[in-house]
């Protein structure tokens, strides 16, 4: 069974832990907010600073008028045994000890004064003070600003909501208790704490009331029906607190002995004798402690499956964005090596059809590349015009005897040329895919997103890869070109020749009929080159595609960062390191991330180091 102090000083430390690493209240959804704790509420003047120091028995609290208490301060209370020295304990200065209460007031001065400078403005950063004492119970508190109605000279408009939202950022949490403050003097319903409380917590079954100043009240009047919870119920019993007077307070009478003061109030007092043994500052502190331990002791299962599911997403989101990296040239050469092959897998993907976008290159051999090939020029080249004008060319001074040998080879070369622009034009084509396809992967490959230099690098190198990808396939098409024109086909004339032939014998050469033989002669040659050309077509139809996936597509699959492996190879410690520079804002992410898992794990150790059950 754990102790009261083993629990409460096992919250004490994950709430210092909390702080430490900026996960505090009012920040939103956090370990603090899983943590019980007791929020102290109340209008300025209604002694709350008097409650809290007579619950440790020290003078402490900086003291004025107008808002005092312009950052959280998270106290935690240890219990000493007695004859040890008193002292205080701050978070911001961890090694220096604080026996002297009125240096333990001055730093907590200086300290606000660091967050929000010598203005009346207010911080949500809280200061964290452990102190040390025979003469206090083991309890956390935490002293809020006191809240207000109006802002003073000195204070911006807006203080009066900015004290209103700090302190309910603490108070509405379902395990805060809130220690609501509230004056005897005054008419309880008018008082700026019960009307919080009972905002966020109408069944009051997280709040305790407090009433001060009950030796102030005038003369035959008394709280009894506020004590006794006639006035305003709560789940949990009101207590009357007897604060020093000023008059003590100017002559710094000793907090122990304005205890034993206040039990005498009480003990001597008509109206509150019956309910002497439930009042007081002593009192007060040993219930709030009771009641924080019996509360850690109900939260713990809530808290440690809390910290397990927050441990698993933090870890899921450092994978997700990736770990940190080592500093060695073989780790960060490792590293560089894993973050290629992940781009060069999805890189794939996209060429074999498992992401989109490698179908367009298929698009390019069966729609773009036929398409141009029908748009060539060939009726304009082979017209009954151009052929007489090519051959008679050809010929020279000397008329051919038999078949016009150069005319035909013109004709043919001629047409032929036409084929090289959709032959560049689809490698140019395969190109603009490819390098789209190169863009998509570096974007879907989500370890690179960490390394900016790294993925302008291979960027870099995959677009000068398919640039020399290109410039081999464009080389390649026109060879096949010129290659058509280099050797022609006899046999495919040789054919015509026999049919023309076949068709020509018994006609006169001579006489009348000579213009109209020559005219169907050179439609004749037209039709002869034309219908060379429509192979030459089909052949070029099934080869420049070959060419281009064997050139650019298989190559870019197989090598596309072959020269950039080469080159990393060569590369010194400091080269491999800026190529790992990673995005400020990634890394920034990734250290906020770290912090809250060191802060997760750390609270899962300290709630393992206690036998709580």
């Amino acid at each position: 069974m754990a102790t009261m102090e083993s629990l409460i000083g096992l919250v004490n430390r994950i709430q210092r832990a909390c702080t430490v690493l900026g996960d505090h209240g009012g920040e939103g959804m956090s370990l603090w907010e899983a943590l019980p704790s007791v929020a102290v509420v109340g209008g300025q003047s209604s002694g709350k600073s008097s409650v809290l120091e007579s619950v440790v028995g020290r003078d402490f609290l900086p003291r004025g008028s107008g808002i005092v208490t312009r950052r959280p301060l998270v106290l935690q209370l240890h219990k000493t045994e007695q004859g040890q020295a008193e002292y205080g304990e701050f978070l911001h200065a961890p090694k220096k000890k604080f026996t002297d209460f009125a240096s333990v007031r001055k730093e907590i001065q200086d300290e606000t004064d660091r967050i929000t400078g010598k203005t009346k403005h207010i911080s949500n950063i809280p200061i964290h003070l452990s102190i040390y004492s025979p003469n206090v119970v083991d309890l956390t508190l935490i002293d809020l600003p006191g809240m207000t109605k109006v802002a003073v000279e000195g204070q911006p408009d807006s203080i009066v909501e900015d004290i209103d939202n700090m302190v309910r950022s603490y108070v509405e949490k379902p395990n805060c208790i809130i220690l609501a403050i509230s004056p005897a003097n005054q008419d309880i319903a008018t008082s700026d704490a019960i009307k919080l409380a009972r905002e966020v917590d109408p069944t009051g079954e997280r709040t305790f009331g407090v009433l001060t100043k009950l030796d102030l009240m005038d003369k035959g009047t008394n709280a009894l029906d506020v004590l006794e919870g006639r006035s305003y119920r709560l789940q949990h019993p009101w207590v009357g607190i007897v604060n020093r007077s000023q008059a003590d307070i100017n002559k710094n009478v000793d907090m122990i002995a304005a205890r034993q003061k206040e039990r005498e109030y009480f003990e001597s007092s008509p109206e509150y004798g019956h309910l002497a043994h439930k009042m007081g500052s002593e009192y007060l502190a040993k219930l709030l402690s009771q009641h924080l331990e019996s509360v850690i002791r109900q939260r713990i299962p809530s808290i440690i499956a809390l910290i397990n599911k927050t441990i698993d997403e933090l870890n899921a989101e450092l994978d997700r964005i990736g770990r940190p990296i080592a500093v060695d040239s073989g780790a960060q050469l490792y590293t560089i090596l894993e973050m290629c092959r992940a781009f060069d897998r999805v890189f794939k993907e996209h060429l074999d059809g498992g992401r989109a976008g490698g179908d367009k290159i298929y698009g390019v051999f069966d729609h773009q590349l036929p398409a141009a090939l029908k748009k060539l020029p060939f009726d304009r080249h082979l017209s009954l015009q151009n052929v007489r004008k090519v051959v008679s060319e050809a010929d020279g001074y000397q008329p051919h005897l038999i078949a016009p040998e150069q005319g035909y080879r013109r004709l043919i070369d001629g047409s032929l040329s036409f084929f090289k622009g959709p032959a560049e034009a689809s490698v140019d084509a395969v190109h603009f895919v490819l390098k789209e396809l190169v863009r998509k992967s570096i974007a879907e490959t989500q370890e690179l997103k960490r390394f900016p230099s790294l993925t302008a690098d291979i960027a870099a190198a995959a677009t000068e890869a398919l640039e020399r990808f290109r410039e081999e396939s464009r080389k390649t098409v026109l060879r096949l070109v010129e290659m058509e024109s280099s050797y022609l086909t006899v046999d495919f004339f040789r054919k015509q020749q026999f049919e023309t032939e076949k068709q020509e014998k018994g006609v006169n050469p001579s006489g009348p009929n000579m213009d109209r033989f020559t005219e169907i002669h050179l439609r004749r040659i037209g039709s002869n080159v034309a219908g060379y050309i429509s192979m030459i077509c089909e052949t070029l139809k099934n080869s420049i595609p070959k060419a281009v996936v064997y050139c650019q597509v298989r190559e870019a699959k197989r090598s596309l960062l072959s020269h950039f492996y080469a080159q990393l190879g060569r590369r010194e410690k400091e080269q491999l390191g800026s190529m790992l520079d990673e995005d400020p804002a990634l890394m920034e992410k990734r250290q906020a991330i770290a912090k809250r898992l060191e802060l997760y794990k750390s609270a899962r150790d300290e709630i393992d180091s206690v036998s709580w059950k």
